[in-house]
């Protein structure tokens, strides 16, 4: 069976030569053009804000249940606060995921022109250290996911900072998310159903615990359990729909593991990133090609087909 390449970023980021440089941007765009996947190691994402992170979210999700609930926003769309277990449902399952979540924002001025689609952050008083150490993580992925764009800009020929005005206010989410025990054997549910993400692009921490799946071009579905410095960062339906599928938004899931394992809880953190609520995504003339001609001639704002996906997945 293949298996989804890692890749250096630092040879973008540091480069030995502008050859090498080159080389990743190409090995880059090949990777998810047939994956739409990959791991990104060489980060530089320091070990122990992740490390303080997930004990942070690891407390948060050991408070009692009425004590997480206060911090739901009923019809909300699970934009901030707590989400929880088994209500995300993957689009087109019968069965919710067996997951609760808490989603944390971007921190915006309130006078900004995006306030009203980006309310404040909900902060658990139980859990005082969850503030930095969430916000610290949601600002370090934000920034290796520009890096991450940038390289993906030059690989379909556009210039290394076309997205960098396009994501500065993104509505982008931090989920740290919480996979409990399966106590009962055979649950027609898994902890996260078949589906592709919404975003431009997701970039997952704590992908070294098993249990990802990706769907490849052969139908087979490839285990990515990556290595503890790696993080997985695959391709959302807002930049395949913008690349015209250059950049294919692959399907995944999370199966639940078998035997004892499944008595285990699993954590895991992905970083959605957004495009500005008012970006066009509209397909990029570089995608277009007589082989492969738009098919999106209609635009829609990133705002728009936001809501119409949580709609989908019935988080609104």
């Amino acid at each position: 069976m293949s298996q989804i390449p890692t890749l250096d970023i630092r040879r973008f980021t540091a480069p030995a030569s502008a050859a090498d440089r080159a080389a990743f941007v190409a090995e880059l765009g090949a990777t998810y053009r047939e994956w739409g996947f990959a791991g990104i190691r060489g980060h530089g994402i320091d070990q122990a804000l992740i490390d303080d992170a997930y004990a942070a979210f690891r407390r948060l999700f050991a408070l009692p249940d009425a004590v997480k609930r206060k911090y739901h926003v009923p019809d909300g769309g699970g934009a901030r606060g707590y989400t929880p277990f088994m209500v995300e449902t993957a689009k087109d399952s019968r069965y919710p995921d067996l997951k609760e979540f808490w989603h944390v924002g971007r921190e915006l001025p309130r006078d900004s022109k995006y306030a009203a689609l980006m309310p404040p952050n909900l902060w658990p008083a139980e859990v005082p250290e969850f503030r930095d150490h969430a916000y610290g993580l949601y600002a370090a992925l934000d920034a290796l996911g520009a890096q991450v764009l940038a390289a993906l800009a030059l690989h379909i020929g556009l210039p290394q900072d076309w997205f960098a005005d396009k994501i500065d206010c993104g509505n982008s989410i931090l989920r740290p998310l919480h996979y409990p025990p399966i106590v009962t054997p055979d649950v027609p549910n898994v902890r996260a159903g078949a589906h592709e993400d919404i975003n431009l692009i997701t970039l997952l921490v704590g992908a070294s615990a098993a249990g990802l799946e990706v769907l490849s071009r052969k139908g087979e579905w490839v285990p990515f359990t990556a290595d503890a410095d790696t993080i997985v960062v695959n391709i959302g339906d807002m930049l395949q729909r913008l690349t015209n599928h250059v950049y294919p938004s692959t399907t995944h899931r999370v199966v639940n593991p078998p035997g004892e394992d499944a008595r285990q809880p699993r954590y895991s953190t992905p970083f959605f990133l957004h495009p500005n609520p008012d970006f066009l995504i509209d397909v990029l003339p570089a995608c277009i090609t007589p082989d492969n001609p738009s098919r999106y001639p209609q635009p829609i704002t990133a705002q728009g087909y936001l809501e119409e996906r949580l709609r989908e997945i019935k988080l609104k």
